[in-house]
């Protein structure tokens, strides 16, 4: 027996002993995850609950746990733990519903679902405090840009960077991480993006959040740029840029520190994008290579495209652009100058 199948009857026997019977309780997947972490619905009586199973010492349940009350104590709508073993790490949640935003766009509803996203996020934003969450420093900034070099050039591009190109990406990467920590700091979910907001309940408006267990304490637009820049649908940029001005305009009005000029503010937005989307070009080929989950992969050229973009916009990622061409194999090599 495999040691997942192992947890997986260990999770099966923590519910049937301390919350329901054998005979009256189903058991089936309920969301796959980028992570180590496996989501079951459990459905008893006509009522349906998830349980989470985060094998230690990959997963560490208690982020969520305070996370969650946090949230809760904000107003958001997040699962309630109802029970919990730590040291084992399940938790049994309430369910949310079975309906991402990324599944439940249509034509006419978006402006509506992000409305309440955008509120959500605010007020998740206002809640902030310092020294609760992990700081989003220097530090871990740069361990995420690692990533880009070390998975998606060394192990899915198969090539490693030249003494020119290193130097081009490290100089890149000082000015994305200055900017970041140049911004007001608020509580940052991390990966606020439609996979991980539910559709509201019928009469409704905001929408129930999901995998905000690595929230820290950080960039103001990081939150704003995962959101209207996702990893697995794009938006014409004047429908992003539409949504973002409505977040700015409330955050003002709501007295968030966002920057008075929206120019600079949306600046603040693409270049903490672009940080983002170099770390998730790493962590999606990581899953593949390194946990066998090939299906991200085909949504890394979004990641690439956005990144092209903002690059082309800004002088100074200009060379970062170049080098982006030449490991696409867009350019032949070519001279940086910054």
């Amino acid at each position: 027996m495999t040691e997942k199948d192992t947890r997986l009857a260990d999770l099966h026997a923590w519910l049937e002993g301390n919350f329901f019977k054998a005979n009256v309780f189903s058991f089936a997947p309920a969301s796959a995850d980028a992570s180590f972490r496996r989501y079951f619905r459990v459905t008893a009586n006509g009522e349906t609950w998830v349980a989470m199973d985060a094998p230690p010492p990959q997963e560490d349940c208690r982020p969520f746990v305070q996370v969650a009350g946090l949230m809760r104590e904000a107003g958001l709508n997040v699962p309630q733990v109802v029970a919990q073993d730590l040291e084992r790490g399940f938790l049994l949640l309430t369910d949310l519903g079975t309906t991402p935003f990324l599944n439940g766009f249509d034509a006419d509803n978006p402006d509506a679902l992000f409305s309440g996203a955008i509120d959500a996020l605010i007020t998740w934003q206002l809640a902030s405090r310092p020294d609760v969450l992990p700081p989003y420093d220097a530090a871990l900034l740069q361990r995420e840009i690692d990533l880009f070099p070390e998975w998606y050039v060394g192990k899915h591009l198969q090539t490693t960077f030249t003494d020119a190109q290193q130097q081009v990406f490290a100089h890149a990467s000082q000015l994305l991480i200055d900017a970041a920590l140049a911004q007001p700091k608020v509580y940052v979910h991390r990966d606020y993006m439609p996979r991980n907001l539910m559709l509201p309940a019928p009469g409704a408006l905001q929408p129930g959040v999901l995998d905000f267990q690595d929230a820290v304490y950080g960039p103001i637009t990081y939150d704003v740029a995962s959101l209207f820049r996702d990893a697995f649908v794009s938006w014409p940029e004047a429908r992003e840029l539409d949504w973002v001005i409505r977040y700015w305009e409330r955050a003002r009005a709501a007295g968030l520190p966002v920057h008075a000029d929206f120019g600079a503010f949306w600046r603040d937005v693409e270049w903490m994008g672009l940080q983002r989307h170099i770390k998730v070009l790493g962590i999606f080929a990581r899953i593949n290579y390194r946990d066998g989950k090939p299906h991200y992969l085909q949504d890394t050229p979004r990641f690439v495209s956005y990144a092209r973009k903002v690059c082309e916009r800004y002088r100074a990622l200009g060379p970062l652009g170049k080098l982006l061409d030449e490991l696409e194999g867009r350019a032949h090599s070519i001279g940086y100058t910054f």
